[in-house]
């Protein structure tokens, strides 16, 4: 009875110590230290390391990336990580369940010059990538534009025909597992038209992510 006891202690430590490898394993900082160069070539191994230990330090975790020039990691948790890659350029990236066992890896890149557009991508665990469709349907301009009555109309055609180009902000929340779609359209157009423009836009697209899926 005895030497079952020790064999039944010794499983469960090792099932224990498994998980907690395991669950180690699926944290963002482990896997943003081993994000492929390919998919994150402004910051060497070493830079992404540096981010990690100086931000669970409570120290600024700037580092001086590939070209020289100044990266800080400004946000890091369990499951999400955000880099000012360079002062017009951002990155984030989340961790976020698939199912019980399964993880996917959510990241944003975005660049404002001066207006921000963002494109994101969806990899597994490992850094494989996947197809974004498969997780998020992105809005299209109409999704951002309010119907107008009868009395606007005029106005609407007039301002949304300056609207030629889709350019959209898209930020995750460090909190929770929501992603917010900001249209930022507005920016690139002159201050007078965006102005014109501006009655008729919705408020950001907030997603949730629900059954393996971001949702409106």
């Amino acid at each position: 009875m005895k030497s079952n006891k020790i064999t039944y202690t010794i499983a469960f430590f090792i099932i224990g110590l498994f998980t907690f490898v395991s669950s180690q394993a699926q944290e963002a900082k482990t896997l943003f230290i081993n994000v492929p160069d390919s998919l994150c070539p402004l910051l060497t191994k070493v830079n992404r390391e540096d981010c990690i230990d100086f931000l669970s330090s409570k120290m600024k975790a700037q580092v001086e990336n590939r070209f020289g020039q100044k990266s800080e990691m400004t946000d890091l948790s369990k499951d999400y990580i955000r880099m000012q890659m360079t002062p017009e350029t951002t990155w984030q990236m989340k961790v976020l369940a698939l199912n019980d066992t399964t993880n996917v890896i959510c990241t944003v890149a975005t660049a404002c010059a001066p207006a921000c557009d963002s494109s994101i991508r969806f990899y597994t665990t490992d850094w494989k990538p996947l197809t974004a469709d498969s997780f998020i349907t992105l809005p299209v301009m109409n999704d951002f534009l309010l119907t107008p009555d009868s009395t606007a109309i005029y106005e609407f055609d007039e301002a949304s025909r300056s609207a030629d180009i889709l350019l959209m902000k898209v930020d995750m929340n460090k909190e929770n597992t929501e992603l917010a779609v900001t249209l930022s359209t507005p920016d690139y157009m002159s201050k007078e038209t965006a102005e014109k423009l501006k009655p008729f836009l919705r408020r950001p697209i907030v997603y949730q992510w629900k059954n393996g899926a971001f949702t409106k």
